[in-house]
């Protein structure tokens, strides 16, 4: 696992082969944050991580100035790994949480300027994701979502989003499709 560009481009770090978490491939990765630079600026961006998996996303959030940065992951192997990989860079703008996504979105009062979730593709609760976080009835800046955030989604391909009325666009870089809302 590699951080593409920022303030830690070029540093890797070793996943376990124990990990059920598949990262973001760097090609995917590189792409879908450079289309996000578009929408956004990282620097000083309040950022969220769901199913933070290997801290890939996370750790690329923060190399491109986001702070704070909150990691949300399940796993506690994945959370440790997170942990570690943090404290090799002795970054202290990213809050660990290890616990459910789901549980999690419905106690978070805070607002984020960048949210990405990378959900198992396999997750039943998958279709559900972008009307939680930036539901159809909502108002831009209301919710998780500042007025002018962008949620990066990561599925598989079977999935389609066009029609949610705060859908953006989708890209797809070989297996890996996005779909991006604002």
């Amino acid at each position: 696992m590699r951080i593409i560009t920022g303030t830690y481009k070029g540093r890797r770090f070793e996943v376990p082969r124990s990990f059920k978490a598949r990262p973001t491939t760097d090609f995917a990765k590189e792409n879908i944050f450079n289309v996000a630079q578009g929408y956004i600026d990282f620097d000083d961006s309040a950022a969220l991580d769901l199913f933070a998996g290997t801290g890939s996303i996370s750790l690329e959030m923060l190399s491109r100035g986001c702070k704070p940065v909150v990691s949300v992951e399940a796993d506690r192997d994945h959370a440790a790994f997170i942990r570690q990989c943090l404290q090799k860079l002795g970054e202290n703008n990213c809050a660990l949480i290890r616990g459910d996504v789901f549980k999690f979105l419905k106690s978070c009062k805070q607002q984020f300027n960048f949210i990405f979730a990378d959900p198992p593709y396999a997750l039943e609760k998958l279709p559900e994701i972008p009307n939680i976080i930036v539901p159809e009835n909502e108002q831009r800046g209301e919710g998780l979502l500042s007025e002018n955030g962008l949620f990066v989604f990561e599925h598989g391909k079977q999935y389609d989003f066009s029609n949610h009325p705060r859908f953006l666009e989708h890209r797809a870089y070989g297996s890996v499709n996005f779909s991006l809302f604002r």
